[in-house]
């Protein structure tokens, strides 16, 4: 059994796989490879039997999207660490050893990603995950070198390994047995979200996630699930459900009472463009978050829910207000 396994989720991505596979097999001797299908109805499964026989194939029986996909098929897997890797991420030569090596010599150290890259625009990261990834007081999330939509160039200002509160799904390394002691992602969510929230649960038992410059790979984006309402729906519904789940018991429903409201200030926004379609995904996210109250509010532990989990008190704020649009730009607070 080979230290780390290399796990790509895969649904109708044939093109994808065509793409980005050859160089994961390439660049990663160090692993072992697997992809779980999430009942694809593509040749994708036959093309990857017929061209990388060597490379076990999971299929599952039904869609479980990102999070229940993952949970079902790593439960077949067996390695010290797992990295969840998105079928439109080109990783790069040596990206393995560096992450494998910090691993090695930081215990406290649960979850690792390496800094993400445009693909389309390999100057600038790009926009799920960038450099690393933050939380404000709201549970907003954005990231070093991303804010909203204002995305960085990539000159090295973020390189050192830093502490970050969540790393992006899209290349995603974490020690399987934590994984599992924390009994993986959140089926619930489906998907969006799920690393967060997982990143969160790891952040209230005392571990720590962390980015590390000096690895660099390179995503697509929005290659595995387009910009949609079904998209904003997932997003707005999953967040609630994470801040249920892991705030402070004191201020709780303060807290989502006032992201509620900046979801219903996101909707009018979308409603003044006439993207009624975006709107409509709000309110029935909201719907959603009601529905699924008592089965989060269930899910909380009784361990501590630590406090600083943010970065900063208001990043909406600081973005559209105060015009801060840079990472370097914000004082943590």
């Amino acid at each position: 059994m080979k230290s780390i396994a290399v796990v790509l989720l895969n649904y109708n991505g044939i093109a994808l796989l065509k793409q980005f596979l050859p160089k994961v097999v390439e660049y990663s001797p160090e692993a072992s490879i697997y992809v779980i299908d999430n009942k694809s109805n593509d040749a994708s499964v036959a093309w990857l039997r017929e061209n990388y026989p060597f490379i076990q194939c999971l299929e599952l029986n039904q869609n479980l999207g990102y999070a229940g996909g993952y949970n079902e098929g790593l439960k077949q897997i067996e390695a010290e660490i797992y990295c969840l890797l998105n079928t439109d991420v080109l990783v790069t030569f040596n990206w393995l050893p560096p992450l494998l090596d910090h691993f090695e010599s930081h215990p406290k150290t649960a979850i690792l990603q390496p800094h993400i890259l445009d693909y389309k625009k390999p100057s600038h990261f790009e926009y799920a995950g960038a450099a690393g990834g933050y939380l404000d007081l709201n549970g907003v999330p954005y990231c070093r070198g991303r804010i909203f939509s204002t995305v960085e160039e990539d000159l090295g200002q973020y390189d050192d390994p830093t502490q970050i509160f969540w790393a992006s799904g899209a290349c995603f390394f974490i020690r399987s047995k934590l994984f599992w002691e924390l009994n993986g992602f959140d089926a619930d969510f489906f998907a969006h979200q799920e690393e967060i929230d997982l990143c969160w649960r790891m952040h209230n038992q005392g571990y720590i996630a962390m980015a590390i410059g000096n690895v660099k790979v390179y995503h697509v984006g929005g290659a595995t699930l387009a910009p949609s309402p079904r998209k904003i729906f997932l997003n707005h519904r999953n967040s609630l459900w994470m801040l249920t789940k892991n705030l402070p018991r004191k201020g709780l429903y303060l807290r989502l009472f006032l992201r509620m409201c900046w979801d219903g200030l996101a909707g009018v926004y979308y409603l003044l463009g006439f993207n009624y379609s975006s709107t409509w995904a709000i309110i029935k996210a909201h719907a959603a978050f009601y529905s699924g109250l008592k089965s989060m509010l269930k899910k909380r532990t009784f361990e501590i829910h630590h406090a600083d989990y943010f970065h900063v008190k208001n990043i909406v704020l600081k973005y559209f207000l105060r015009k801060k649009l840079n990472f370097k730009d914000l004082n943590k607070e």
